[in-house]
Protein backbone atom coordinates (compact mmCIF):
# COMPACT_ATOMS: atom_id res chain seq x y z
CA UNK A 1 0.00 0.00 0.00
CA UNK A 2 1.51 3.35 -1.05
CA UNK A 3 2.05 6.33 1.18
CA UNK A 4 -0.49 9.15 1.32
CA UNK A 5 0.39 12.71 2.30
CA UNK A 6 -2.55 14.84 3.45
CA UNK A 7 -1.22 18.36 3.16
CA UNK A 8 -2.39 21.38 5.17
CA UNK A 9 -5.46 19.92 6.90
CA UNK A 10 -6.84 21.46 10.06
CA UNK A 11 -6.53 18.45 12.39
CA UNK A 12 -9.61 18.45 14.64
CA UNK A 13 -10.18 22.02 13.49
CA UNK A 14 -6.82 23.28 14.76
CA UNK A 15 -3.82 24.76 12.98
CA UNK A 16 -2.99 23.35 9.52
CA UNK A 17 -0.74 20.31 9.57
CA UNK A 18 0.44 17.57 7.26
CA UNK A 19 -0.47 13.96 7.96
CA UNK A 20 1.54 11.13 6.41
CA UNK A 21 -0.07 7.70 6.09
CA UNK A 22 2.13 4.67 5.51
CA UNK A 23 0.17 1.49 4.93
CA UNK A 24 -2.46 1.07 7.62
CA UNK A 25 -1.06 3.59 10.12
CA UNK A 26 -0.27 7.26 10.50
CA UNK A 27 3.50 7.63 10.17
CA UNK A 28 3.83 11.30 11.07
CA UNK A 29 1.92 14.51 11.83
CA UNK A 30 3.64 17.87 11.47
CA UNK A 31 4.55 20.73 9.17
CA UNK A 32 6.47 20.50 5.93
CA UNK A 33 6.32 16.72 5.71
CA UNK A 34 7.57 15.06 2.54
CA UNK A 35 7.56 11.49 1.27
CA UNK A 36 8.98 10.41 -2.06
CA UNK A 37 6.35 8.83 -4.27
CA UNK A 38 3.48 9.56 -1.88
CA UNK A 39 0.02 10.31 -3.17
CA UNK A 40 -0.65 13.94 -2.18
CA UNK A 41 -4.08 15.12 -1.05
CA UNK A 42 -4.31 18.91 -0.92
CA UNK A 43 -6.45 19.65 2.14
CA UNK A 44 -5.95 23.38 2.76
CA UNK A 45 -8.97 24.81 4.60
CA UNK A 46 -10.47 21.38 5.27
CA UNK A 47 -10.93 19.70 8.65
CA UNK A 48 -9.40 16.29 9.33
CA UNK A 49 -11.20 14.12 11.87
CA UNK A 50 -10.75 10.58 13.11
CA UNK A 51 -13.06 8.22 11.22
CA UNK A 52 -16.60 8.58 12.55
CA UNK A 53 -18.20 5.77 14.56
CA UNK A 54 -21.97 5.19 14.58
CA UNK A 55 -23.29 3.24 17.56
CA UNK A 56 -26.79 2.91 16.05
CA UNK A 57 -27.23 1.81 12.42
CA UNK A 58 -29.85 -0.40 10.79
CA UNK A 59 -28.31 -2.35 7.91
CA UNK A 60 -31.44 -4.55 7.46
CA UNK A 61 -29.48 -7.60 6.24
CA UNK A 62 -30.43 -10.42 6.62
CA UNK A 63 -34.08 -10.31 5.70
CA UNK A 64 -34.88 -6.80 4.42
CA UNK A 65 -32.42 -6.40 1.59
CA UNK A 66 -35.06 -4.36 -0.24
CA UNK A 67 -34.35 -1.58 2.27
CA UNK A 68 -30.58 -1.88 2.73
CA UNK A 69 -27.75 -4.39 2.67
CA UNK A 70 -24.46 -4.50 4.52
CA UNK A 71 -22.80 -3.44 1.26
CA UNK A 72 -25.06 -0.47 0.50
CA UNK A 73 -25.21 0.58 4.15
CA UNK A 74 -21.44 0.58 4.56
CA UNK A 75 -21.04 2.48 1.30
CA UNK A 76 -23.42 5.08 2.74
CA UNK A 77 -21.35 5.09 5.92
CA UNK A 78 -18.11 5.72 4.03
CA UNK A 79 -19.82 8.54 2.12
CA UNK A 80 -20.72 10.13 5.45
CA UNK A 81 -17.21 9.83 6.89
CA UNK A 82 -17.75 6.70 8.99
CA UNK A 83 -15.15 3.98 9.38
CA UNK A 84 -17.16 1.84 11.83
CA UNK A 85 -20.86 1.22 12.41
CA UNK A 86 -22.76 -0.88 14.94
CA UNK A 87 -25.56 -2.84 13.25
CA UNK A 88 -28.81 -3.20 15.18
CA UNK A 89 -30.32 -6.62 15.81
CA UNK A 90 -33.85 -6.19 14.38
CA UNK A 91 -33.16 -8.16 11.22
CA UNK A 92 -34.98 -11.26 9.85
CA UNK A 93 -33.93 -13.55 11.43
CA UNK A 94 -33.21 -11.48 14.53
CA UNK A 95 -29.53 -11.25 15.50
CA UNK A 96 -30.08 -13.18 18.71
CA UNK A 97 -27.60 -16.04 18.11
CA UNK A 98 -23.89 -16.36 17.45
CA UNK A 99 -24.63 -17.55 13.90
CA UNK A 100 -26.52 -14.44 12.83
CA UNK A 101 -24.11 -11.90 14.35
CA UNK A 102 -21.19 -13.72 12.74
CA UNK A 103 -22.95 -13.55 9.36
CA UNK A 104 -23.33 -9.76 9.63
CA UNK A 105 -19.77 -9.37 10.90
CA UNK A 106 -18.30 -11.35 8.01
CA UNK A 107 -20.37 -9.47 5.42
CA UNK A 108 -18.83 -6.27 6.75
CA UNK A 109 -15.35 -7.74 6.42
CA UNK A 110 -16.04 -8.90 2.86
CA UNK A 111 -17.26 -5.54 1.59
CA UNK A 112 -14.57 -3.43 3.22
CA UNK A 113 -16.13 0.05 3.15
CA UNK A 114 -16.18 0.27 6.94
CA UNK A 115 -15.96 -2.04 9.93
CA UNK A 116 -19.29 -3.55 10.98
CA UNK A 117 -19.81 -4.51 14.61
CA UNK A 118 -23.08 -6.37 15.15
CA UNK A 119 -25.29 -5.53 18.12
CA UNK A 120 -26.92 -8.60 19.66
CA UNK A 121 -30.56 -8.80 20.70
CA UNK A 122 -31.29 -8.70 24.42
CA UNK A 123 -34.20 -11.13 24.15
CA UNK A 124 -35.04 -14.02 21.85
CA UNK A 125 -36.82 -12.69 18.77
CA UNK A 126 -37.02 -9.23 20.36
CA UNK A 127 -40.08 -10.57 22.15
CA UNK A 128 -39.06 -9.45 25.62
CA UNK A 129 -39.71 -12.80 27.29
CA UNK A 130 -36.42 -14.69 27.43
CA UNK A 131 -32.80 -13.58 27.35
CA UNK A 132 -31.00 -14.25 24.08
CA UNK A 133 -27.62 -16.01 23.87
CA UNK A 134 -25.70 -13.02 25.21
CA UNK A 135 -22.61 -14.97 26.25
CA UNK A 136 -22.43 -16.98 23.02
CA UNK A 137 -22.68 -13.79 20.93
CA UNK A 138 -19.94 -12.17 22.98
CA UNK A 139 -17.66 -15.20 22.59
CA UNK A 140 -18.37 -15.54 18.86
CA UNK A 141 -16.10 -14.27 16.09
CA UNK A 142 -18.15 -11.06 16.14
CA UNK A 143 -17.18 -10.37 19.78
CA UNK A 144 -20.47 -8.63 20.58
CA UNK A 145 -20.30 -6.12 23.45
CA UNK A 146 -23.50 -4.09 22.88
CA UNK A 147 -26.97 -5.62 23.18
CA UNK A 148 -30.28 -4.01 22.26
CA UNK A 149 -33.86 -4.83 21.29
CA UNK A 150 -33.99 -1.48 19.49
CA UNK A 151 -37.28 -0.97 17.75
CA UNK A 152 -38.83 -2.43 20.87
CA UNK A 153 -38.36 -1.61 24.54
CA UNK A 154 -37.19 -4.16 27.08
CA UNK A 155 -40.19 -3.19 29.20
CA UNK A 156 -40.05 -6.10 31.68
CA UNK A 157 -38.01 -4.86 34.63
CA UNK A 158 -36.91 -8.37 35.62
CA UNK A 159 -35.63 -9.16 32.12
CA UNK A 160 -33.82 -5.81 32.02
CA UNK A 161 -32.22 -6.49 35.40
CA UNK A 162 -31.07 -9.95 34.31
CA UNK A 163 -29.59 -8.56 31.10
CA UNK A 164 -27.65 -5.92 33.02
CA UNK A 165 -26.36 -8.58 35.40
CA UNK A 166 -25.33 -10.88 32.56
CA UNK A 167 -23.36 -8.33 30.50
CA UNK A 168 -21.60 -7.02 33.60
CA UNK A 169 -19.56 -10.23 33.68
CA UNK A 170 -17.74 -9.33 30.44
CA UNK A 171 -18.00 -5.54 30.45
CA UNK A 172 -20.86 -5.30 27.98
CA UNK A 173 -23.60 -2.70 27.76
CA UNK A 174 -27.37 -2.86 27.27
CA UNK A 175 -28.68 -0.19 24.90
CA UNK A 176 -32.31 0.58 25.69
CA UNK A 177 -35.02 1.79 23.33
CA UNK A 178 -36.89 3.73 26.01
CA UNK A 179 -40.58 3.46 25.19
CA UNK A 180 -43.21 2.32 27.66
CA UNK A 181 -45.48 0.35 25.27
CA UNK A 182 -48.75 0.87 27.13
CA UNK A 183 -48.30 4.64 27.03
CA UNK A 184 -47.66 4.67 23.28
CA UNK A 185 -50.36 2.38 21.91
CA UNK A 186 -51.55 3.87 18.62
CA UNK A 187 -49.07 6.73 18.86
CA UNK A 188 -48.32 8.53 15.60
CA UNK A 189 -46.32 11.58 16.67
CA UNK A 190 -45.23 13.61 19.71
CA UNK A 191 -48.06 14.25 22.17
CA UNK A 192 -48.61 17.98 22.40
CA UNK A 193 -50.26 20.96 20.81
CA UNK A 194 -49.61 19.81 17.24
CA UNK A 195 -50.94 16.28 17.78
CA UNK A 196 -54.08 17.72 19.39
CA UNK A 197 -54.66 20.05 16.45
CA UNK A 198 -54.03 17.32 13.87
CA UNK A 199 -55.99 14.64 15.71
CA UNK A 200 -53.09 12.17 15.62
CA UNK A 201 -52.36 9.77 18.46
CA UNK A 202 -49.73 11.20 20.80
CA UNK A 203 -46.42 9.68 21.98
CA UNK A 204 -45.95 11.37 25.40
CA UNK A 205 -42.53 12.36 26.69
CA UNK A 206 -43.19 10.44 29.90
CA UNK A 207 -43.24 7.17 27.94
CA UNK A 208 -39.51 7.69 27.32
CA UNK A 209 -38.64 9.31 30.61
CA UNK A 210 -40.25 6.68 32.83
CA UNK A 211 -38.22 3.86 31.25
CA UNK A 212 -34.98 5.84 31.50
CA UNK A 213 -35.66 6.57 35.18
CA UNK A 214 -36.29 2.89 35.87
CA UNK A 215 -33.25 1.70 33.96
CA UNK A 216 -30.72 4.05 35.49
CA UNK A 217 -31.90 2.87 38.91
CA UNK A 218 -31.55 -0.74 37.78
CA UNK A 219 -28.06 -0.03 36.46
CA UNK A 220 -27.14 1.52 39.79
CA UNK A 221 -28.53 -1.45 41.69
CA UNK A 222 -26.66 -3.97 39.54
CA UNK A 223 -23.51 -1.88 39.06
CA UNK A 224 -23.69 -2.37 35.30
CA UNK A 225 -23.67 -0.19 32.17
CA UNK A 226 -26.80 1.06 30.42
CA UNK A 227 -26.90 3.14 27.25
CA UNK A 228 -29.96 5.19 26.25
CA UNK A 229 -30.76 5.08 22.54
CA UNK A 230 -32.05 8.15 20.65
CA UNK A 231 -32.86 10.30 23.72
CA UNK A 232 -35.39 12.90 22.60
CA UNK A 233 -36.91 14.97 25.44
CA UNK A 234 -35.83 17.71 27.80
CA UNK A 235 -37.08 15.61 30.71
CA UNK A 236 -34.90 12.67 29.65
CA UNK A 237 -31.89 15.00 29.70
CA UNK A 238 -32.59 15.92 33.31
CA UNK A 239 -32.91 12.28 34.37
CA UNK A 240 -29.60 11.34 32.72
CA UNK A 241 -27.93 14.40 34.23
CA UNK A 242 -29.18 13.39 37.68
CA UNK A 243 -28.05 9.78 37.17
CA UNK A 244 -24.56 10.85 36.16
CA UNK A 245 -24.33 13.10 39.23
CA UNK A 246 -24.89 9.96 41.33
CA UNK A 247 -22.12 8.10 39.52
CA UNK A 248 -24.49 5.74 37.72
CA UNK A 249 -22.86 4.16 34.66
CA UNK A 250 -25.21 5.57 32.04
CA UNK A 251 -24.44 6.93 28.59
CA UNK A 252 -26.84 8.44 26.08
CA UNK A 253 -27.10 9.31 22.41
CA UNK A 254 -29.01 11.84 20.34
CA UNK A 255 -29.80 11.60 16.64
CA UNK A 256 -29.05 14.38 14.15
CA UNK A 257 -32.75 14.71 13.28
CA UNK A 258 -33.67 15.32 16.92
CA UNK A 259 -31.07 18.11 17.00
CA UNK A 260 -32.66 19.93 14.07
CA UNK A 261 -36.28 19.02 13.32
CA UNK A 262 -39.48 19.59 15.32
CA UNK A 263 -43.01 18.19 15.38
CA UNK A 264 -44.24 21.27 13.50
CA UNK A 265 -43.13 19.47 10.33
CA UNK A 266 -45.81 16.84 10.86
CA UNK A 267 -48.36 19.44 9.80
CA UNK A 268 -47.33 18.55 6.23
CA UNK A 269 -48.52 14.96 6.78
CA UNK A 270 -45.39 13.88 4.89
CA UNK A 271 -44.47 10.42 6.26
CA UNK A 272 -40.78 11.18 5.77
CA UNK A 273 -41.06 12.96 9.15
CA UNK A 274 -42.50 9.90 10.90
CA UNK A 275 -39.90 8.43 13.24
CA UNK A 276 -39.57 6.66 16.59
CA UNK A 277 -39.08 8.38 18.97
CA UNK A 278 -41.04 11.14 17.24
CA UNK A 279 -39.83 14.62 16.41
CA UNK A 280 -40.37 16.70 19.54
CA UNK A 281 -40.80 20.42 20.31
CA UNK A 282 -38.42 23.34 19.84
CA UNK A 283 -37.87 23.33 23.61
CA UNK A 284 -36.74 19.72 23.45
CA UNK A 285 -34.43 20.40 20.50
CA UNK A 286 -32.67 23.22 22.33
CA UNK A 287 -32.33 21.11 25.50
CA UNK A 288 -30.78 18.27 23.49
CA UNK A 289 -28.24 20.60 21.89
CA UNK A 290 -27.22 22.02 25.26
CA UNK A 291 -26.97 18.52 26.75
CA UNK A 292 -24.75 17.31 23.90
CA UNK A 293 -22.55 20.37 24.38
CA UNK A 294 -22.13 19.92 28.14
CA UNK A 295 -21.60 16.14 27.94
CA UNK A 296 -24.86 15.02 29.54
CA UNK A 297 -25.57 13.37 26.19
CA UNK A 298 -22.40 11.52 25.26
CA UNK A 299 -22.65 10.94 21.54
CA UNK A 300 -24.42 11.52 18.24
CA UNK A 301 -25.79 8.32 16.67
CA UNK A 302 -27.66 8.28 13.38
CA UNK A 303 -30.39 5.65 13.94
CA UNK A 304 -30.04 5.22 10.16
CA UNK A 305 -33.36 3.50 9.36
CA UNK A 306 -33.79 2.81 5.63
CA UNK A 307 -37.19 1.94 4.18
CA UNK A 308 -38.24 1.17 0.60
CA UNK A 309 -40.29 3.73 -1.30
CA UNK A 310 -43.61 1.94 -0.81
CA UNK A 311 -43.25 1.97 3.00
CA UNK A 312 -43.06 5.77 3.04
CA UNK A 313 -45.07 6.85 0.00
CA UNK A 314 -48.44 6.19 1.62
CA UNK A 315 -50.83 7.72 4.14
CA UNK A 316 -49.29 8.80 7.45
CA UNK A 317 -50.91 6.14 9.64
CA UNK A 318 -49.69 3.28 7.44
CA UNK A 319 -46.15 4.59 6.95
CA UNK A 320 -43.09 2.99 8.52
CA UNK A 321 -41.14 4.92 11.15
CA UNK A 322 -37.56 5.95 10.45
CA UNK A 323 -35.13 8.08 8.46
CA UNK A 324 -31.83 7.48 6.71
CA UNK A 325 -29.01 9.47 8.25
CA UNK A 326 -25.48 8.21 7.61
CA UNK A 327 -24.78 10.51 4.67
CA UNK A 328 -26.12 13.71 6.27
CA UNK A 329 -25.23 13.31 9.96
CA UNK A 330 -22.02 15.34 9.99
CA UNK A 331 -23.63 18.19 8.04
CA UNK A 332 -26.53 18.39 10.52
CA UNK A 333 -24.11 18.42 13.45
CA UNK A 334 -22.10 21.18 11.77
CA UNK A 335 -25.26 23.28 11.38
CA UNK A 336 -26.76 22.66 14.82
CA UNK A 337 -23.65 22.43 17.01
CA UNK A 338 -20.60 23.97 15.31
CA UNK A 339 -22.15 26.93 13.56
CA UNK A 340 -24.14 27.77 16.70
CA UNK A 341 -20.92 27.82 18.74
CA UNK A 342 -21.98 24.95 21.01
CA UNK A 343 -19.16 22.62 19.91
CA UNK A 344 -15.83 23.03 18.15
CA UNK A 345 -14.48 20.39 15.78
CA UNK A 346 -12.55 18.70 18.59
CA UNK A 347 -15.90 18.35 20.37
CA UNK A 348 -17.43 16.85 17.24
CA UNK A 349 -14.58 14.33 17.10
CA UNK A 350 -15.32 13.41 20.70
CA UNK A 351 -19.09 12.99 20.22
CA UNK A 352 -18.90 11.23 16.86
CA UNK A 353 -15.71 9.17 17.09
CA UNK A 354 -13.79 8.95 20.37
CA UNK A 355 -16.72 8.38 22.73
CA UNK A 356 -18.89 6.07 20.60
CA UNK A 357 -15.81 3.93 19.95
CA UNK A 358 -15.15 3.77 23.70
CA UNK A 359 -18.75 2.90 24.59
CA UNK A 360 -18.88 0.15 21.97
CA UNK A 361 -15.28 -0.99 22.46
CA UNK A 362 -14.51 -0.58 18.76
CA UNK A 363 -10.84 -1.45 18.57
CA UNK A 364 -8.72 0.73 16.34
CA UNK A 365 -11.40 3.38 16.02
CA UNK A 366 -11.86 6.65 17.86
CA UNK A 367 -8.10 7.03 18.12
CA UNK A 368 -6.06 10.27 18.12
CA UNK A 369 -4.77 11.65 14.84
CA UNK A 370 -1.14 11.03 15.73
CA UNK A 371 1.86 8.92 14.71
CA UNK A 372 1.48 5.21 15.23
CA UNK A 373 -2.31 5.25 15.27
CA UNK A 374 -4.53 3.43 12.75
CA UNK A 375 -5.19 5.55 9.66
CA UNK A 376 -8.98 5.73 10.09
CA UNK A 377 -9.67 9.29 8.98
CA UNK A 378 -12.22 11.57 7.35
CA UNK A 379 -11.62 14.87 5.58
CA UNK A 380 -14.37 17.49 5.56
CA UNK A 381 -14.88 20.55 3.37
CA UNK A 382 -16.62 22.68 5.99
CA UNK A 383 -17.05 25.65 3.63
CA UNK A 384 -19.27 23.68 1.28
CA UNK A 385 -22.99 24.50 1.06
CA UNK A 386 -25.41 22.46 -0.98
CA UNK A 387 -28.92 21.07 -1.20
CA UNK A 388 -29.52 17.46 -0.21
CA UNK A 389 -30.32 15.28 -3.21
CA UNK A 390 -31.22 11.71 -2.16
CA UNK A 391 -30.85 10.54 -5.78
CA UNK A 392 -27.12 10.65 -5.17
CA UNK A 393 -27.19 8.60 -1.95
CA UNK A 394 -25.21 5.39 -1.67
CA UNK A 395 -27.90 3.98 0.60
CA UNK A 396 -30.47 1.75 -1.07
CA UNK A 397 -33.27 3.84 0.48
CA UNK A 398 -34.13 7.52 0.04
CA UNK A 399 -36.27 8.35 3.08
CA UNK A 400 -34.43 11.48 4.14
CA UNK A 401 -36.18 14.41 5.83
CA UNK A 402 -33.63 16.81 4.31
CA UNK A 403 -34.44 16.50 0.60
CA UNK A 404 -33.97 19.91 -1.01
CA UNK A 405 -32.70 21.44 2.23
CA UNK A 406 -29.38 23.28 2.18
CA UNK A 407 -26.88 21.86 4.65
CA UNK A 408 -23.26 22.83 5.30
CA UNK A 409 -20.18 20.68 4.94
CA UNK A 410 -19.26 17.74 2.74
CA UNK A 411 -17.08 14.72 3.39
CA UNK A 412 -14.51 14.57 0.58
CA UNK A 413 -12.28 11.68 1.70
CA UNK A 414 -12.56 8.70 4.03
CA UNK A 415 -9.72 6.30 4.81
CA UNK A 416 -10.15 2.92 6.49
CA UNK A 417 -6.79 1.70 7.79
CA UNK A 418 -5.04 3.75 5.14
CA UNK A 419 -7.22 2.56 2.27
CA UNK A 420 -9.33 5.23 0.61
CA UNK A 421 -13.02 4.36 0.57
CA UNK A 422 -14.10 7.85 -0.58
CA UNK A 423 -12.03 10.17 -2.79
CA UNK A 424 -13.22 13.65 -3.81
CA UNK A 425 -16.72 12.76 -2.66
CA UNK A 426 -16.88 9.58 -4.75
CA UNK A 427 -16.78 6.01 -3.47
CA UNK A 428 -13.77 3.99 -4.60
Amino acid sequence: MSKILIRGAKVLGGEPQDVLIDGEVIEAVGNGLTAEGAEVVEAAGKVLLPGLVDLHTHLREPGREDSETVLTGTRAAASGGYTAVFAMANTFPVADTAGVVEQVYRLGQEHGYCDVQPIGAVTVGLEGRKLAELGAMHESAAGVTVFSDDGKCVDDAVIMRRALEYVKAFGGVVAQHAQEPRLTEGAQMNEGVVSAELGLGGWPAVAEESIIARDVLLAEHVGSRVHICHLSTAGSVEIVRWAKSRGIRVTAEVTPHHLLLTDELVRTYNPVYKVNPPLRTERDVLALREALADGTIDIVATDHAPHPHEDKDCEWAAAAMGMVGLETALSVVQETMVETGLLDWAGVADRMSFTPARIGQARGHGRPVSAGEPANLTLVDTAYRGSVDPAGFASRSRNTPYEGRELPGRVTHTWLRGKATLVDGKLT
